[in-house]
């Protein structure tokens, strides 16, 4: 008996991943909860383990190739013995780029019939405006009325994906979005645009697909250019005093709950109590409403090989030091392992970057959309400043708060800042949320 294999949910607000890397060929041997497939979404990879015990008879979806959630991948027949490998007979052995042939040869409203509507088929073979969609690129070349022969296409095969379509419609392209031109025109600028393509090798340059997570990170940050009304204020906030309670508690810190105490603590609770006394940061633009949310869950941006991915400290107000810094420190090894679920990466309502783990000094930090708000933290660097009447050498960092001027007022936005500044020069506040 046939057991498919789809696409598993994928978590909130996200319906479409790419087949990074199928583990087992079509023929080989599988045991229950075997890793199977493993799809890479715009946030995290997910892995996909086989349903049942069997061996792998059908691969439907090829590495590269763009599916939804319930779209099915493979099947799994289990009526075979798993723990032999599959012996074909002559004439039935057929190996894995045959069977894709195959599967390209059917015509695609037979493939769409057989995997419910939700995966297609490429193939290098189809000119540009014959390749398949998916039906999310296709919606969105239908709402926005692009003629889809314009379209440079860097998926598998020259395939169509969400990244190009917004690439386009950011104007980031080589092409042009031309409604109802002439038929010669639309031609000459497809020979144009496949032209500027083409591109020499050389060699000492090494070429390498841009993954799924770093093609939808470089399509969110431009839609956030595009649709937030974004400004940046700065300050600069005097560490010295944090750096004497953390000297001064560390190790007992350290002793008692069994993990590190570091200045990310701190402004998280500093970034809660500002919040609350300017709820417009922890706000959302929603068509023409405005959103305020009576909740604080505080995204804190972690670098990763694959990527920026941001886990989120789901009320954070509630959080004392231990729990936010242990929390902290687990998002940080596991997202580094690829390890983080979904519902830990959705839900923020403001975000905090701290480029200073990598030694920058200052930087404009880009909205994490919906949020209205992002905070950004930079390198700890002794400077002279005035104290009073005397020029004093102090621990400073600068402070950047990017926000969505279509909902945060200058004036708030300075006094937000502000009242960050003074949680974090007067820790106590923050003990005593005053």
């Amino acid at each position: 008996m046939a057991v498919e294999v789809k696409v598993p949910i994928l978590g909130e607000s996200v319906t479409e991943a790419t087949v990074a890397k199928w583990f087992k060929e079509i023929g080989e041997s599988v045991q229950v909860d075997e890793m199977l497939v493993e799809l890479e979404t715009d946030k995290v990879t997910v892995e996909v383990n086989s349903p049942a015990t069997g061996a792998l008879s059908e691969i439907l979806v090829s590495e590269g190739m763009d599916v939804e959630v319930g779209a099915l991948l493979g099947r799994i027949d289990d009526s075979l013995d798993n723990k032999k490998s599959i012996e074909f007979t002559e004439g039935q052995e057929k190996s894995k780029d045959e069977k894709l042939q195959e599967v390209r040869s059917i015509p695609s409203s037979e493939i769409m019939a057989e995997v419910g509507n939700e995966v297609e088929v490429a193939s290098s073979e189809l000119g540009i405006e014959d390749r398949p969609l998916s039906p999310a690129v296709r919606k969105l070349i239908d709402d926005n009325n692009i003629d889809r022969s314009l379209i440079n296409g860097t998926g598998k095969d020259g395939r169509i994906t969400k990244a190009d379509v917004h690439s386009l419609l950011n104007g980031d392209s080589d092409s042009k979005i031309v409604a109802n031109n002439s038929s010669s025109s639309k031609k000459a600028l497809n020979k144009e645009t496949q032209e500027s393509r083409v591109r020499p090798d050389h060699p000492l340059e090494e070429r390498i697909r841009i993954s799924k997570l770093r093609r939808i990170i470089s399509a969110r940050l431009k839609d956030a250019q595009n649709t937030a009304a974004m400004l940046t204020t700065w300050n600069e906030v005097d560490m010295s005093a944090a750096i004497k309670l953390r000297s001064t508690y560390k190790e007992a810190f350290e002793k008692k709950h069994g993990v590190r105490l570091g200045f990310m603590s701190y402004f998280v609770r500093a970034v809660c109590i500002a919040l609350k006394e300017w709820p417009t940061v922890n706000a959302e633009v929603w068509g023409d409403e405005l959103i305020f949310k009576n909740y604080y869950n505080i995204g804190v941006a972690v670098g990763t090989p694959q990527g920026l991915v941001v886990p989120v400290l789901k009320d954070a107000d509630k959080m004392g030091f231990s729990k936010i810094e242990s929390t902290i420190s687990d998002f940080g090894q596991r997202a580094r392992d690829g390890r983080l679920s979904m519902s830990e990466m959705a839900g923020g309502t403001f975000t905090i970057s701290n480029g200073g783990v990598y030694g920058s000094l200052n930087s404009m930090p880009i909205l994490n959309v919906p949020q209205s708000g992002i905070l950004g933290m930079h390198k700890i660097q002794k400077r002279p400043i005035a104290v009073g009447e005397e020029v004093v050498v102090r621990a400073m960092m600068y402070l950047a708060l990017s926000y969505d001027h279509r909902v945060v007022d200058g004036r708030e936005a300075v006094s937000f800042l502000v009242r960050i500044k003074e949680c974090i020069e007067d820790p106590q506040r923050i003990m005593l949320d005053v």
